[in-house]
């Protein structure tokens, strides 16, 4: 047999010949180094990045053959550099799926260029994909790359509030982070999709045995499927099938799976599958269930908005759309599944460990006890991985064969049979007294939820509650519906319809100001909601953050209206303008139970273990929350260990989604902390002022007078193999919603105002955003740090779904094609904390994750129409919709 010979990391490969495969395979299953990530397989995200002979390569584009007798750089042969130092230090790693591409492109550049300006950077890096951290802080470690540790962690009693380095990211800095692709257990079989290419769409299967026999795999379909072939993240709206059984209603959606050895699986042309396709009527109900294609509706009704719409001094009305917006993680769904013994154990990236067992333990007709579900490390998520993907997949072969499977979806399998934003069609009626206060918000949308449920109805829920925005409006009436159609299925992205929403409400909010002669931040400043003051819902707030979220900005805002005025005045093509736009959102289920349990215990040898079953797809739990356990226990941050998510070993802390995991998962292990300590405090009989010392197996309680010694080795161990143990729940005290949306939808809401100074090309209709300043109030911050990266990369979202991610089925499924911001597209990005403490959160906390997206793209939009006195009511604002309504503005 022919072989290659590799230098890889300075190491001297042996290897057999196939000078066609690409070279990170070889790295990745040749060679077992899989800190080299593989997010397209097409050049396109750069996270397969890896040096040869000191220049970066992508990887997945690279042949074997042309590799050969070169040096070969990957993530494993950087060993604790000051760069990886400085991505620690800076928080520069969220997710950390792209960081290993970061990181050997940032290598090889400071290498040529030791002393780069931003600039440089920011183009040395342009070829790599971020979808989490909006670039501010990967920049900034580059520019920082010294030799120099992380900052030291925090005494005892200090954690909250403190700047502390991800916990977590050392592993995703250094390329030893396990995604959902990188475990590969022995005799693992490859697992592939047969999918449909259209829909709607009927099917039959041919010889399905004589195929799979001649060609040495297996072959599973909807027949093979022992529960209820049904799953859905509502349980009352449980429709999507695992495999489709005679009809796709879905381009992409699964119907049959092959499996076998991988390098037989690979190589299969599916083409040939035997499958006979037939088109149904496309004006089919896409459920027989629901003829109209109306799958919910929600409303919130409150005061009597169409006569106090009679009344108001001034009025305004308009329409707004906005399209589907994918996800675009740079780890596209993967997982692998195995027996151990009469358990089913699947490790895969999810946002949902407990709803991923349940689902998967109901199609597979299995008692949730039988299925353990260990999510890997998650490359991004924003609400798409809440959905199962390929977990009953994998679980069904596993179950079938008693072999381990494993799956890897495609960049193109991913866009195409996943969930996207809710496309949107929206109405609005704004009208106000003649001082300027809302009188009155008529709101209507339409949201398209795709083939399937998904969480349809919690968009339908979401939008009336939010629509108004922070602001106190008296007579009021919104409804929102979610319709089937047989596109793509819309699910959860970074807040639940909320976006779209804001962006119709934000933008009329200008036209009113306008018509009443206001400024525009003023106009806000004066209809900001206070506390004791009724939300639209008639729920009493307090700890109310978005009258000190306006007044922060007052400075800048007049700063920014004095610079665009200045730059407009020498005239030119290009137009300057400022925009702002404000968000609120509520943390959490809407109007449900939504708890979250923790617990902590003290072993023997004197382990101090939390148990945080909150899945961190990179907004920070793994950090935040033993943040919040390490003070309210009196034990020092550095002392925890974290036992990760995983449904055997944790307690269910609910899905990280709807911000909910700083405030309810925060509020439990505040509650299992204080319980733990007011225990240890009670076998030493201490006041509440004592302070824990904890040595090895010794444990130590001072009050300054005396000291009382428990020694945990002659303890006897209690349940979970603990000494002392602590497991406490936190439920939101929420309230159901009447049949006018009256009630108590959230009990924590967070708060925040963006400010956008940008310029457009009158000729051109291109727009670039050029600064900004986000004020978000956050109740208490509890990690700076990890809190400015959610806002960065909030920002980039936003900035997105604004200008250009538009996602067209079936001609946008990479990330060629579909275009997400990348380091030159981003602005100056200025954040301003404030706190104004929450009764309900944790120490005061409150969400921030999902809120910093809310208000960039309504603020992008009042720029575009500051700058040119046009507004675009079609998103994305791409330049032909820029110069179609500068044209119909009467400016073209």
């Amino acid at each position: 047999m022919d072989t290659c010979t590799l230098t890889v990391n300075g190491q001297r490969h042996v290897l057999p010949a196939d000078p066609a495969r690409r070279v990170s395979e070889v790295l990745r299953d040749g060679l077992g180094l899989r800190g080299t990530k593989v997010g397209c397989d097409a050049g396109d995200c750069g996270a397969c990045t890896v040096l040869l002979d000191g220049a970066p390569a992508c990887a997945c584009l690279t042949p074997l053959g042309q590799a050969e007798g070169r040096r070969i750089e990957t993530i494993e042969g950087q060993a604790h550099t000051p760069l990886q130092q400085a991505f620690l230090r800076h928080g520069a790693a969220q997710c950390g799926i792209c960081t290993p591409g970061m990181v050997m492109t940032a290598e090889a550049f400071l290498r040529r260029t030791p002393e780069p300006t931003r600039a440089e950077a920011e183009e040395a890096l342009g070829g790599v994909l971020c979808r989490c951290t909006g670039y501010t802080k990967i920049i900034d470690a580059v520019l920082d790359a010294a030799p120099g540790g992380v900052a030291e962690m925090p005494e005892v009693g200090q954690a909250v509030g403190a700047a502390v380095a991800r916990l977590d990211g050392a592993a995703k800095v250094d390329g030893t982070e396990a995604y959902g692709a990188d475990h590969v257990p022995d005799g693992a079989l490859l697992v592939r999709a047969v999918r449909a290419t259209y829909a709607p769409v009927s099917f039959a299967f041919g010889d399905l045995q004589d195929w799979a026999a001649a060609r040495g795999v297996w072959v599973f379909t909807a027949l093979d499927i022992g529960g209820t072939n049904r799953f859905g993240v509502i349980p009352a709206f449980r429709d999507q099938p695992a495999l489709a059984e005679d009809r796709a209603r879905l381009a992409g959606e699964a119907v049959a799976l092959v499996a076998g050895e991988p390098s037989v699986v690979e190589a299969l042309d599916l083409s040939n599958f035997p499958i006979t396709w037939r088109e149904d009527p496309a004006d089919r109900p896409v459920h027989d269930a629901k003829p109209d294609n109306l799958l919910i509706a929600g409303k919130v009704r409150r005061g009597a908005a169409r006569q106090a719409m009679q009344g108001a001094a001034v009025t305004v009305s308009g329409a707004m759309q906005t399209g589907y917006v994918e996800h675009a993680y740079i780890e596209p769904e993967a997982g692998v599944a195995w027996m151990d013994g009469k358990t089913l154990v699947i490790r895969a990236c999810t946002q949902a460990p407990i709803m991923d067992r349940d689902d998967t333990a109901a199609v597979l007709g299995l008692p949730p006890e039988a299925v353990r579900i260990i999510p890997a490390a998650t490359g991004g998520g924003f609400g798409s991985k809440l959905d199962v993907s390929l977990q009953p997949l994998v679980g069904l072969v596993a179950l079938k064969t008693g072999q381990p499977a494993r799956m890897v979806y495609s960049r193109a399998e991913s866009m195409a049979s996943t969930t996207k934003r809710h496309p949107s069609d929206m109405r609005c009626t704004l009208g106000a007294d003649a001082d300027g206060r809302i009188v009155a918000m008529e709101f209507d949308g339409d949201f398209n939820t795709g083939a399937y449920a998904s969480w349809g109805p919690t968009v339908a829920g979401r939008v009336p509650v939010h629509a108004s925005g922070p602001y106190f409006i008296p007579n009021y009436h919104a409804e929102a519906r979610a319709n089937y159609s047989y596109q793509p299925i819309s699910g959860a992205f970074r807040g639940f319809g909320v976006p779209q929403a804001a962006i119709m409400q934000e933008t009329l909010f200008d036209d009113l100001a306008g018509k009443l002669g206001m400024d525009r931040l003023q106009f806000r400043k004066l209809n900001a909601l206070r506390d004791g003051q009724a939300t639209v819902c008639g729920q009493t707030l307090y700890g109310v953050g978005i009258k000190a979220c306006v007044e922060a900005l007052e400075g800048p805002w007049a700063d920014a209206l004095k610079r665009a005025e200045a730059a407009n005045a020498t005239g030119g093509t290009v137009r300057h303008g400022v925009g702002i736009a404000s968000c609120w959102y509520g943390c959490g289920n809407t109007a449900i139970a939504n708890p979250s349990t923790i617990r902590i215990g003290l072993t023997r040898d004197g382990r101090l273990c939390l148990h945080q079953g909150a899945v961190d797809i990179g907004q920070g739990s793994n950090t935040v929350i033993p943040q919040i356990a390490a003070d309210a226990l009196g034990l020092p941050l550095a002392q925890f260990e974290i036992i990760g998510a995983d449904t055997a070993l944790t307690p269910d802390c609910g899905k990280t989604s709807g911000s909910r995991q700083t405030y309810v998962t925060g509020s439990a292990a505040l509650r299992a902390a204080q319980a733990l300590r007011a225990l240890i405090l009670k076998q030493t009989n201490m006041g509440p002022e004592a302070v824990l010392t904890l040595e090895g197996a010794v444990l130590r309680v001072s009050d300054g007078a005396r000291e009382q010694v428990i020694d945990l080795a002659v303890l006897s161990e209690q349940a979970h193999g603990y000494v002392l143990c602590a497991e406490e729940s936190y439920d939101p005290p929420t309230q159901p919603l009447d049949e006018d949306g009256q009630g108590v939808p959230y009990a924590v809401y967070g708060y925040g105002v963006q400010l956008v100074e940008l310029s457009v090309d009158m000729g051109l209709g291109t727009v670039k955003v050029n600064k900004i300043t986000a004020a978000h109030d956050l109740g208490r911050v509890i990690n700076p740090q990890l809190a400015e990266g959610q806002v960065e990369g909030g920002i980039a979202q936003g900035l997105g779904l604004a200008l250009m991610e538009e996602f067209i089925p079936g001609r946008t499924e990479n990330l060629h094609d579909y275009l997400i911001p990348t380091t030159g597209d981003m602005p100056e990005i200025e954040t301003i904390f404030l706190e104004v403490p929450d009764p309900e959160g944790p120490m005061g906390a409150k969400g921030l994750g999902e809120h910093v997206l809310i208000p960039t793209a309504p603020a992008i939009l009042n720029a575009i129409r500051d700058a040119t006195g046009a507004l675009v009511t079609r998103l994305p604002a791409l330049p032909h919709r820029v110069l179609a309504a500068i044209r119909e503005a009467g400016h073209g």
